[in-house]
């Protein structure tokens, strides 16, 4: 009776590991689609070629601060009422914004729309990394999570072969049908037992402001956030502009964002593979972060002085640079480790959603630089900055690895 109830928990744990990497991958493919239909698509709605990086900016912005406050949402809901119903809520918010942006035909419509798919968007990594944080065994959890992100990431693939093939419509209603089959599938999942057991509990859960009226709480919060941003920055503006920075690189050819975008996700996902064995074989998942945060600068600089690169040589560096900032699965895991069941899915949901929206402050000081130091060099301080932030992030938080989860964040009365 035991071997059979211990195979049972083990197909059951499988099929949720299954399903929330089939989630990241349709997640994954949503949330990029712009980034690769962004010319095309902007172009064949009316968008004048002078204004296509302006209005895409402004456009990937608003998307980016439908993430935000979508973490927030999901994120309250995931410790509230579970987990499990925010995997059904977002996902079906977002395919059906999917389908709506196939039929976009001017700016203001199509910032709209991304915006509510953004707030789509954010309930799905944090919610499936917590579930598969609380129910895999406290060693064996990273690789639960390194493979959500392995399997997540080749979104990206589909979504650039699908906008390539099909055009860029057919690839936002792609997106959409593919959520609809996960909403299906996803028919089978369980709840985890530790928010069971918190439900029964009379502790103050999602409740968001734990993580501002305690000084020490916040700045754990805050230091999770920053180590993740340097990976944004390189696919938000570095891969995304790939465009305006092979001109100011003297590029024998125009560098296609879409390629660049699939070779970086590809990467990112050869190198999730790497930072997680990386983390079990160390069982260290801050020395993993460092290694890769001190590579991808590496890479970064390899790109920006690649003059008169051309778009092979550009592909194989987006894939290095994918490489090296390929610790996405580490850092979701490394803040989903740091706080209690009460508020875990919250701080899941929210780091990820709120590192991705801080691409909107760092567009902003990306342009003040570029006004006056040029692409290029921009290009240079931006990471510079962002690496330095999030290696003192780093130090400041403590290791994770094999922590037992199934504990409480006490409420603090605001001061």
């Amino acid at each position: 009776m035991t071997n059979i109830t211990t195979q049972r928990a083990n197909i059951n744990m499988l099929f949720l590991v299954l399903v929330a990497s089939l989630g990241y991958f349709v997640d994954i493919y949503d949330l990029l689609i712009f980034s690769i239909v962004r010319v095309k698509s902007l172009t064949e709605i009316g968008v004048p070629v002078t204004e296509i990086k302006t209005q895409g900016t402004f456009i990937i912005n608003v998307q980016m601060f439908g993430l935000l406050l979508g973490g927030i949402l999901w994120g309250i809901i995931g410790d509230k009422l579970g987990r499990i119903k925010v995997l059904f809520g977002s996902i079906l918010l977002y395919s059906i914004a999917n389908f709506l942006n196939s039929y976009v035909h001017s700016v203001n419509m199509y910032a709209v729309v991304r915006f509510f798919a953004g707030i789509g968007l954010a309930g799905e990594l944090g919610a499936g990394i917590t579930l598969v944080s609380e129910t895999m065994s406290k060693e064996k959890r990273g690789y639960g999570t390194m493979i959500v992100a392995i399997v997540g990431l080749f979104g990206a693939v589909l979504a650039n072969i699908v906008a390539k093939d099909y055009g860029w419509q057919n690839a936002y209603r792609v997106g959409g049908v593919l959520g609809i089959v996960l909403l299906a599938l996803r028919m089978g999942t369980f709840e985890s037992g530790m928010f069971k057991n918190a439900e029964k509990s009379n502790v103050s859960r999602g409740n968001f402001l734990m993580l501002f009226n305690d000084r020490k709480r916040f700045l754990k919060y805050l230091y999770c956030i920053l180590i993740g941003a340097p990976l944004w920055y390189v696919v938000g503006v570095l891969v995304t502009l790939s465009p305006e920075f092979g001109k100011a690189l003297g590029a024998k050819e125009v560098l296609n964002a879409g390629d660049g975008v699939l070779y970086t996700y590809i990467g990112i996902s050869v190198g999730d593979l790497f930072a997680g064995l990386l983390a079990q074989l160390t069982k260290s998942r801050r020395l993993t972060m460092l290694i890769f945060l001190l590579l991808s600068v590496i890479t970064v600089v390899i790109y920006l002085s690649s003059k008169g690169i051309t778009a092979s040589q550009f592909t194989w560096i987006c894939f290095f640079m994918g490489c090296s900032v390929g610790y996405w699965a580490t850092f979701v895991t490394i803040a989903s480790e740091q706080f209690g069941t009460n508020l875990r899915a919250t701080v899941t949901t929210t780091v990820p959603n709120f590192v991705r929206g801080a691409l909107i402050p760092i567009n902003a000081l990306f342009g003040l630089f570029t006004a006056h130091y040029g692409m290029i060099s921009s290009g240079y301080i931006m990471m510079g900055l962002l690496t330095i932030v999030a290696l003192f992030s780093l130090s400041q938080l403590k290791e994770t690895f094999g922590k037992d989860l199934n504990y409480m964040e006490g409420d603090v009365t605001p001061v």
